[in-house]
């Protein structure tokens, strides 16, 4: 009677034990499968932020051919490749991502992005009439600013770029295409107070430096702007403002301009001194 009940106690001792074990075993697998997904999300942000575009490319190309139903990868193989700048291959991408179980509306704004990148207006235009407007983000204005300048619907493009620009911290390149959009209007003083908010976001923006100058020489108005400069943005500048004083009929103050270009410059100015010989027709 002993012996039997000796037997019942040591076989539930070890089938408690086997029973520990295997909910030990359950608990570690959960640990690690939870420090692999740590590890994968880590390795996805190195892999669009720091490392080589084309590997970052080949690397989530791989995930991808091995965990098919992951919306996650497939975004990441999406960005990646606008990262790289295959914007065809991209384009793809993201509307594969757009169709899986688990996309968002910031899935579709990259997707619009990538048709905009291909060139594929309409498209673009179309994606983002999907997308609901509750959806408040200041990607998502600044492509639709930019879809209704290609449309030339200005007030549409100016309503777009204003809730854009107040959606950042960092409007300076929203500001930039703002500019430019009036500069294209014709309206140049608007145009030329959007490329100075700009530069007063990013100084060294030199896209909007060379608009605010174009802007300028289209009032006549030659004479450099007071903005942060080197010596071979002044040279620059001064070659811009030259063909727009050219562009106006002013050709002794460009014949001027080009020749401060050519002395500013620290080294031979090529593009000046031949916009000078073609002034001079040699």
């Amino acid at each position: 009677m002993r012996h039997t009940t000796l037997v019942t106690l040591c076989l539930g001792a070890a089938l408690a034990l086997s029973a520990c074990q295997k909910s030990g075993e359950s608990e570690v697998d959960r640990a690690l499968q939870s420090v692999n997904a740590i590890d994968d999300n880590n390795l996805s942000d190195l892999m669009l932020t720091v490392a080589d575009a084309n590997e970052a490319v080949a690397y989530f190309k791989r995930t991808t051919a091995e965990f098919p139903d992951r919306v996650d990868l497939q975004r990441n193989l999406a960005k990646s490749l606008v990262r790289a700048n295959h914007n065809t291959e991209a384009v793809a991408a993201w509307k594969k991502t757009v169709s899986m179980p688990g996309a968002t509306s910031a899935d579709s704004v990259d997707y619009a992005d990538a048709l905009i990148r291909a060139n594929e207006w309409t498209a673009a235009e179309q994606v983002l009439d999907t997308i609901p407007p509750t959806h408040e983000t200041f990607k998502r204005y600044k492509l639709e600013a930019m879809v209704a300048d290609g449309n030339k619907e200005w007030k549409k493009a100016d309503s777009f770029y204003e809730t854009a620009v107040g959606l950042t911290t960092k409007p300076a390149s929203t500001l930039n295409n703002w500019g430019y959009s009036k500069l294209t209007r014709g309206q140049y003083r608007e145009a030329e107070r959007l490329f100075g908010e700009a530069l007063q976001y990013d100084p060294k923006l030199f896209t909007a430096k060379n608009n605010l100058v174009l802007a300028r020489g289209a009032q006549r108005n030659y004479a450099m702007p007071i903005v942060e400069m080197n010596q071979v943005e002044r040279a620059q500048l001064l070659h811009t403002a030259a063909l727009a004083a050219i562009k106006q009929g002013d050709v002794a103050m460009g014949r001027s301009l080009l020749e401060d270009a050519i002395d500013t410059h620290p080294q031979h100015f090529e593009e000046a001194v031949h916009s000078l010989n073609a002034l001079e027709g040699k």
